[in-house]
């Protein structure tokens, strides 16, 4: 575990960056009136296929990945 702690603030970094390009490459389509709570329902309630839902369930992992290197590297780091 200890071998760990050095890596963590790095993995950190990536996988931020890593969330950052998901959810930037998820908003195709989005408009600044939606971004503000503008009435845009045809286009929130589709069913994602492909490479889109790929990209979907894959920014959910990389979220929780960045999640669980935060508490470790809360819980490992030395005080």
């Amino acid at each position: 575990m200890e071998a760990l702690v050095p890596v963590l603030p790095y993995a950190e970094i990536i996988l931020s960056i890593l969330l950052i390009v998901g959810i930037v490459l998820q908003q195709r389509g989005a408009t600044l009136g939606g971004a503000f709570g503008g009435d845009n329902f045809a286009s929130t309630f589709y069913k994602r296929r492909g490479a889109e839902r790929f990209l979907f369930k894959a920014t959910i992992v990389i979220a929780t990945l960045l999640v669980l290197s935060a508490i470790s590297n809360f819980l490992l780091a030395p005080r």
